[in-house]
């Protein structure tokens, strides 16, 4: 198995666990918990479930998609469509919501076991309309569950996330950290990284960004 397929399975895997976990800790969520504020501005905990579960028919859309050798984009209407879409759902039961995310999780893993190497091999598009390798799609699917899952402030938190998980998000997010400082902060974070300097604190980083296509390695 070369890296490749290998990061794909684990990535499968890692997020096949995160949706499992996350359906398990929503068990007894009550109405009352579904309309309080998460983590998130202006989300309430219905808000972040109901997103959950449109992300995941999102990768379900796509990966549908490229089985029949096609490229979608992410979300059928894009911004406007994913937002209208979060909004309908956010007030429902939380009966529903639950049912919700297991029911679209459920879905992916079907698909996720439906896939070919050809499709693997194909894209889709995201909201801003860069291409999306469907190899890089497990990995975002197992992000977008860790992090929202902490973003429902129910407990989950990010000592919770697997070992795994954390090694190739830092990673990741390590090397991509030069692009988000400008070259006066690149400069002061070297010296200090190879022994030349105080720790900076107050470093400036421009604003984080899911890029699908940055997310193989």
């Amino acid at each position: 198995m070369d890296d490749r397929i290998a990061q794909r399975e684990e990535a499968i895997s890692g997020a096949r666990a995160a949706q499992h976990r996350l359906i398990d800790d929503l068990s007894g969520l009550t109405d009352d918990q579904a309309r309080s504020a998460s983590l998130l501005p202006g989300w309430s905990v219905g808000h972040v479930l109901t997103h959950i579960a449109r992300n995941a028919d999102a990768f379900v859309r796509m990966l549908s998609a490229a089985i029949e050798g096609r490229s979608v984009t992410q979300y059928e209407g894009g911004t406007e469509g994913r937002a209208a879409g979060i909004e309908a759902g956010a007030a429902r039961p939380a009966a529903e919501l639950v049912a919700d995310v297991r029911d679209s999780a459920a879905r992916l893993e079907g698909v996720w076991a439906g896939m070919t190497p050809q499709a693997w091999d194909g894209h889709g598009y995201n909201s801003s309309g860069d291409e999306w390798p469907c190899d890089a799609m497990p990995f975002h699917r197992w992000r977008e569950v860790a992090i929202h899952h902490v973003d429902l402030g129910l407990g989950y938190t990010a000592a919770d996330w697997p070992d795994a998980y954390v090694a190739r998000e830092l990673a990741v997010g390590l090397r991509l950290l030069p692009e988000r400082l400008d070259d006066a902060d690149r400069r002061r974070l070297l010296t200090w990284l190879i022994g030349r300097s105080d720790q900076p604190t107050d470093l400036s980083l421009a604003a984080w960004q899911a890029r699908p296509d940055r997310y193989l390695r």
